[in-house]
């Protein structure tokens, strides 16, 4: 049997960290115009090691430390994308990729639509994000509104341990260039994934729980929590679903709308700040799309309007369930 054989067959269990591991290295295996890098991503294996192993497996041509110098990190990978490869930039954390945001928005972003689709940007930008380790300012940031209201970019974040490896594997596959924003409090969560079950397209959201009295929108880190709090709704006699988008773009509308009118009371959860956040951007589109169907508004449950607080208070920014159950009773029920 060859490596990639094996590589590909039967069940595993393990972390997310090492799911998303095993998708660079079945992608690796499967396509040898995959190349890896970033800072720390060679011999250390990466902060969250993520990367760990294939630069000895592959050799530093394919798995490669860079210099400390995102838009460097960025800009190379646009030169390699142009060339035919298939660049995996791994930024170390979520706001270490700001320095970069140029090279994003301006050239990784656009070059598709600038080129008349004759330079696809074949690239993935795995970004570490958001909080709940403890980590201090510059490693806990939620920046996914900044991505999304970007056009020429998929934004992805998977919850669990079968979508970190198949959406990785569909964005690495993926002619358009995808941040994969990646939550890292949810690494070392254990389960099963299967690297032979189908990959769904990027843009496709799932309802994780079914309910009939509201649903709860969420993505990425904060999907354990809105699963926790629709169990402790049930102590209220409230019967939550749960949807997971999965992608904030391209964003499952059908799914998001048919789930919305079916129950007419909804409440979006993430992390990230409020204002401008991607919240706001559900809320309104499905306030829009759904208006006659609503009993309620769509609520947000948010962390707030501040730059990520010192370690030892992000459990007061972090959406927790009490604060998604307040918002569950302000959706004007019927006594």
């Amino acid at each position: 049997m060859t490596t990639a054989t094996r590589e590909q067959s039967g069940l595993r269990t393990g972390t997310m960290a090492q799911a998303l591991n095993g998708a660079l290295r079945d992608a690796m295996h499967a396509d040898k115009t995959v190349h890896v890098l970033g800072e720390d991503v060679g011999a250390l294996g990466g902060v969250f090691r993520i990367t760990d192993g294939l630069t000895a497996e592959f050799g530093p041509e394919r798995c490669l430390d860079t210099p400390l110098a995102e838009a460097g990190i960025l800009g190379t990978a646009v030169g390699m994308a142009m060339y035919g490869l298939r660049p995996v930039v791994e930024m170390q954390f979520d706001a270490f990729a700001y320095p970069a945001l140029e090279q994003l928005f301006s050239h990784v972003a656009k070059m598709r639509n600038r080129t008349a689709g004759k330079l696809p940007m074949p690239i993935t930008i795995r970004i570490p994000y958001g909080g709940g380790i403890g980590g201090v300012e510059h490693h806990s940031d939620a920046s996914e509104a900044y991505y999304a209201h970007t056009p020429g970019l998929h934004v992805v974040t998977p919850a669990t341990v079968q979508d970190a490896y198949g959406l990785l594997r569909a964005s690495i596959a993926s002619d358009d260039p995808v941040v994969f924003l990646e939550p890292k409090r949810l690494y070392w969560g254990k389960a099963e994934w299967d690297p032979a079950a189908a990959v769904e397209p990027i843009g496709k959201a799932v309802l994780r729980r079914p309910g009939n009295s509201a649903v709860l929108i969420t993505y990425g880190p904060s999907l354990p929590v809105c699963l926790e709090a629709a169990e402790a709704a049930r102590a209220e006699g409230r019967d939550l679903a749960v949807l997971d988008l999965r992608s904030l773009v391209p964003f499952d509308e059908a799914t998001a709308c048919e789930v919305v009118r079916s129950l007419g009371r909804a409440v979006v959860v993430h992390e990230a700040a409020g204002f401008g956040g991607a919240g706001a951007e559900l809320a309104a589109r499905l306030t829009e799309k759904c208006f006659h169907h609503l009993a309620a508004p769509v609520l947000r449950v948010t962390g707030f309007d501040i730059p990520y607080p010192p370690p030892m208070l992000e459990h007061h920014h972090l959406p927790g369930v009490d604060r998604i159950l307040d918002a569950v009773a302000r959706l004007q029920w019927e006594e």
